[in-house]
């Protein structure tokens, strides 16, 4: 699916794909985050995705004249969950705004998981 907007010159298209690649990056980024999980639709069990494919662990859906990010994390052992998802929530909202130009409506971050480092 793609975004389109309009802008000066002409329309502009976005693809789910490029908000999704981004929304990872700085999702991946955050203190606490070890990366992005994906459920096995065959047997259920959540795994963590390799960097490059970062995008299998997020969703991007158009609501309303804005965007809505769902978001599947895998957390570090001993992080405050909820100042974690915050963090996601704010860093992913204000860059994709800026970098798209598009309005966040919400960003849903779903913890499938916690590592312990050894």
């Amino acid at each position: 699916m793609l975004l389109k907007t309009n802008g000066e010159l002409g329309e502009i298209y976005i693809s789910n794909a490029v908000i999704a690649e981004i929304a990872g990056a700085v999702a991946a980024r955050c203190y606490g985050v070890v990366g992005m999980a994906a459920r096995s639709k065959k047997d259920g069990l959540v795994s963590l995705v390799r960097p490059e494919a970062v995008t299998k662990g997020i969703g991007v859906n158009v609501d309303e004249g804005g965007i809505v990010i769902d978001m599947h994390v895998i957390i570090e052992y001993g992080m405050n969950i909820n100042s974690v998802c915050r963090s996601v929530v704010n860093r992913v909202r204000y860059t994709v705004e800026k970098n798209v130009g598009l309005k966040v409506n919400r960003v849903n971050v779903k913890v499938e998981g916690i590592r312990v480092s050894e």
